[in-house]
């Protein structure tokens, strides 16, 4: 939790001064009030003051009245405005700590992405952070607020009747021994509610996203099944802590009760064995002991509110921290200011292994594209084919050889520098909740109205495009579900188009587009980017066929290299590939 603080600024360590000092006025009025109580209970016994030697009349009961008034209202008054700082500082404190989680995790690779789920990444910037916020808007004031009032009382009554001081005390030991064991219980299990919050939010996510395959295959029973089982599990364990819990509330009872018979009864004992010249102030004693007792209870009490809530927001705090420091292993480049090449991509005997993975994925990658070409990468699933082209936009860093773009290394960008270098299509068509035209004009590609329609026109989707309410202003739904998986694949290609980069990565796009559409598609772009590199994933050959050099994998491995003809003769990878595909007729017309 303490790590956390440097994300607060100087105007909250101001605000927290101001509350400290507002709630040491408030301490000091609650706590000036029992003497003024002293005075009206001495009055309603005929006592005598002693400064002045008079007896004290009615009139006193109104003006120490109006003074516990006037306490009561400034006590009100400092607690409002200590609640103003301590809600200020909280609220912005929790929106920096937003801020900074969001930003770390769009600089995360995806080896970072993959060691906390995206459930969990969702939970620690919502959930954890409003623990953590209520814990600073409701434990700022009790933790500064409980020792001040508790220490203070204390100094009060000091000197009194020991009997009562140790009737406080042996309450204040009860509540401590008994929140202490509440802890124990429960501490464990704030822990593991987070992590169940995780999984389930991640289970009724899935279920959402996947609707569709759902109601497919009658998998709804299977499904509530699955959420049942952690549903379950997250209520059982809420149900634990919330019973556990539970006891604080009678506890407080039973020790607040406790200590206001303890003192009536101990003070029956001692008045009754007094003479009748100290009964009055004996009785004025009890009663402002009563006060100042029930005052240092209350601090405890607040103080086992915090026991309550704090349990969960260190938890909270653990998990955001556990973001916050996780070192990323792709880091910034010194910038490269201009290249000589243009549209140029390299591997140097590349080889790659995920993190914590036995294996390499890819082993000893040579090849060089040039301006202009066209490379393919082809092969059986899983062999490594979108692997090498995320290498190129540094998703992953190499683990052995060189990647480079424009004759240097991608490690010595700048991430921004090497993006704007690269229009990116991924395996999976990616729409966001707007319009289309933000879609295809997304990020800082900075496209003018005509750009924007150019690449729509080339991506082929001027015709339904054009068929949308609002045209290329037409609403696009979260995640594009208004739109078939073609579609929304094409206005991926559009706002790649649109970016008007050097390098070009088609990852399996053409995939879920038709074989006509295919076509077009791939002769229109050939011939508008005719002057940028394109690499291009496939599983069709017809996808590849023109290709001006298509590398076939295996393995992650490189077992043929050429031309469509050329490996058609040489590798026996790619024929197997190319005959399970292409009868000997369309063979001839290729």
């Amino acid at each position: 939790m303490f790590k956390l603080l440097k994300y607060l600024r100087k105007r909250e360590w101001l605000f927290a001064i101001f509350a400290v000092v507002f709630i040491v006025a408030q301490v000091w009025l609650d706590l000036k009030m029992p003497d003024y109580m002293n005075i009206i209970t001495q009055v309603s016994q005929g006592g005598v003051d002693p400064d002045t030697g008079q007896a004290y009349v009615m009139s006193d009961i109104w003006s120490n009245g109006g003074m516990m008034l006037l306490c009561a209202c400034g006590s009100m008054a400092c607690s409002i405005i200590t609640s103003f700082f301590v809600v200020r500082i909280s609220a912005d404190f929790s929106a920096r700590l937003r801020e900074a989680l969001y930003t770390k995790v769009q600089r995360f690779s995806m080896s970072e992405i993959n060691k906390f789920s995206t459930a969990s990444l969702i939970t620690r910037s919502t959930n954890d952070v409003q623990q953590v916020q209520m814990f600073i808007a409701i434990g700022m004031q009790m933790i500064i607020k409980s020792p001040i009032t508790a220490v203070w009382a204390i100094t009060k009554i000091a000197g009194k009747q020991w009997q009562w001081s140790v009737a406080v005390a042996a309450a204040v030991a009860v509540m401590i021994i008994g929140i202490s064991i509440i802890m124990l219980l429960v501490t464990k299990k704030f822990k593991k509610l987070q992590r169940l919050t995780d999984d389930l939010n991640q289970t009724t996510r899935e279920n959402l996203s996947g609707l569709r395959v759902i109601r497919a295959y009658n998998a709804e029973k299977f499904q509530e099944d699955k959420f049942s089982e952690v549903n379950e599990e997250f209520t059982s364990t809420n149900l634990f802590t919330g019973r556990v819990m539970a006891f604080m509330h009678p506890l407080m009872s039973m020790v607040m009760n406790g200590i206001s018979l303890a003192i009536y009864w101990i003070g029956a004992y001692i008045i009754n064995a007094a003479d009748l010249m100290s009964v009055q102030g004996l009785f004025a004693d009890m009663v402002v002991f009563m006060s100042y007792g029930m005052q240092i209870i209350a601090s405890f009490m607040m103080l086992a509110m915090m026991f309550m809530i704090a349990p969960r927001a260190f938890v909270s705090a653990n998990r955001i921290n556990e973001v916050l420091d996780t070192h990323e292993l792709i880091k910034e480049g010194g910038g490269v200011s201009e290249t000589a090449e243009k549209g140029t991509v390299e591997f140097r005997n590349v080889s790659f292994r995920y993190p914590d993975a036995g294996e390499d994925v890819l082993s000893e990658i040579s090849f060089t594209a040039h301006k202009g070409d066209t490379i393919a990468f082809i092969g059986s699933t899983g062999c490594g084919k979108s692997t090498v082209v995320n290498l190129v936009s540094r998703f992953y860093d190499v683990t052995g050889g060189e990647v480079l773009v424009d004759g240097h290394n991608v490690r010595e960008y700048r991430k921004n520098e090497l993006a704007k270098k690269i229009g990116y299509v991924s395996q999976k068509a990616v729409l966001f909740s707007g319009d289309i035209r933000s879609n295809v004009n997304f990020g800082d590609n900075n496209a003018d109205a005509g750009t924007v329609e150019k690449a729509v026109s080339i991506a082929r989707c001027s015709e339904f495009v054009n068929n949308e309410k609002g045209g290329i202003d037409g609403r696009v739904a979260q995640n594009g579900s208004n739109f078939s998986g073609g579609q929304k694949q094409r206005l991926s290609i559009a706002r790649a188009v649109a970016r008007d980069a050097e390098i070009y990565i088609f990852d399996d796009t053409f995939s879920a587009l038709d074989y006509k559409t295919d076509r077009e598609l791939r002769a229109e772009l050939k011939n508008e980017m005719k002057d940028a590199t394109c690499l291009i994933v496939a599983q069709r050959i017809g996808t590849i066929i023109d290709a001006d050099l298509i590398i076939v994998l295996e393995n992650g491995r490189i077992v043929g290299k050429g031309t469509h003809k050329e490996l058609l003769e040489t590798c026996p990878a790619y024929q197997e590939i190319v005959y399970s595909q292409l009868s000997e007729e369309e063979l001839k017309n290729a």
